[in-house]
């Protein structure tokens, strides 16, 4: 369903605009103030999901923060496990680096475009006024502008979400996805395929009850990645999924105060990961048939802080462009979703428990190879 704004006249009127717009001496302050503020918190994938949490803690209203803070959690889970303790067996030194340049690129420039909507925002409430005229100033798609100002005078949570979501999908679509040197490294390679069959596109989402304080787990599974109307409408089903009990939410609040994000997943699994390497790296050992039924007298899987695996990157700026380029491509927004149980735990160690076995297949052809070059030796 439409809401009663007439954003459709409005979409038309944006695909039309061919304006430059003129910004007056306070314009071009609040702008250099905000891409002072953006560039400073856009150095890596902790300083960007730290921004969203406290932007969020501000704002509540603003829900798609916390999901982006959500989301941007697992994109840091994702890069500390390239050098964590499956992945480095599976992958060499280069499928690792291009994988987290990929993921890095992504993270950051749905930060670079979505932050300074959200400190327009911010810096509007202070001075009680709209300042979507100043969208066009960091490149921010037309599209976002009759959004923004829907959401001004309807205070709409759930259809600003939606349109976020659909926004950064379509963002980085080409600018990442579909770039041609993400494509021959990343996204058409065998490797990425496989993560499909080995279900490693979880989003998983912490939380913890309130009675006996314990970590539980709910999320998704993204599957064919390579598609943006599955990415915006797996996003859409994850926030209704995030939203869809309140009491719940509540608790992924209360866990995310308490939990500040390393990148490491023994920030939500301390009992299954550590930060600190218990295995020896190479060692001969049988997999893990249950992993998630870890013992105390176990040593956990290594899972190393952002910090410890990646450095910070410089990026070249975004390319230019505006992907909204006709009224189809709006249809998104209102496209349906299918509701989610949130039941993801099983999958995960199902997860856990390929990888592990995965390495101890490569680790054992590994050395029957080496016996055998000794035997000819």
């Amino acid at each position: 369903m439409w809401p009663r704004f007439p954003l459709k006249k409005q979409f038309k009127k944006a695909l039309k605009s061919k304006d430059h717009p003129v910004f007056t001496g306070d314009d071009q302050m609040i702008i250099k103030q905000i891409d002072i503020r953006t560039r400073e918190k856009n150095r890596n994938n902790v300083t960007r999901t730290q921004a969203y949490w406290d932007f969020y803690t501000k704002h509540p209203e603003i829900h798609w923060s916390l999901l982006a803070h959500l989301v941007s959690r697992n994109a840091g889970w994702t890069m500390t496990d390239l050098k964590g303790e499956h992945l480095p067996h599976l992958l060499n030194d280069k499928e690792r680096v291009d994988f987290f340049q990929f993921l890095e690129r992504g993270n950051w420039l749905i930060f670079q475009d979505a932050y300074p909507q959200l400190l327009l925002y911010e810096k509007g409430k202070v001075q009680k006024r709209s300042l979507t005229h100043l969208l066009p100033a960091f490149g921010v798609s037309t599209f976002m502008t009759p959004v923004w100002q829907y959401y001004d005078q309807s205070g709409d949570s759930s259809f600003l979400t939606k349109a976020l979501i659909m926004n950064e999908q379509q963002y980085i679509e080409s600018r990442v996805i579909q770039n041609q040197t993400y494509k021959k490294t990343v996204t058409d390679t065998a490797l990425f395929k496989l993560q499909d069959l080995l279900n490693l596109n979880h989003i998983l989402i912490p939380y913890t009850t309130p009675s006996l304080k314990q970590r539980k787990l709910f999320g998704h599974t993204v599957h064919h990645f390579s598609s943006v109307d599955e990415r915006i409408k797996f996003g859409k089903e994850l926030y209704d999924l995030l939203y869809s009990v309140k009491s719940r939410l509540t608790q992924v609040e209360d866990w995310a105060t308490h939990h500040p994000h390393t990148g490491s997943r023994k920030d939500y699994w301390p009992q299954l990961f550590n930060d600190i390497r218990e295995r020896i790296p190479n060692e001969s050992r049988k997999p893990r048939e249950k992993p998630c039924g870890i013992n105390e007298n176990e040593k956990k899987f290594f899972s190393p802080p952002l910090s410890y695996s990646w450095g910070d990157q410089q990026h070249q700026s975004s390319e230019k462009g505006d992907w909204f380029n006709h009224l189809n491509q709006v249809h998104n927004l209102t496209s349906h979703i299918e509701k989610q149980s949130g039941d993801i735990l099983a999958s995960y160690c199902d997860t856990i428990e390929k990888l592990e076995f995965a390495v101890f297949a490569k680790n054992t052809l590994r050395e029957k190879e080496d016996a055998s070059d000794q035997r000819k030796v």
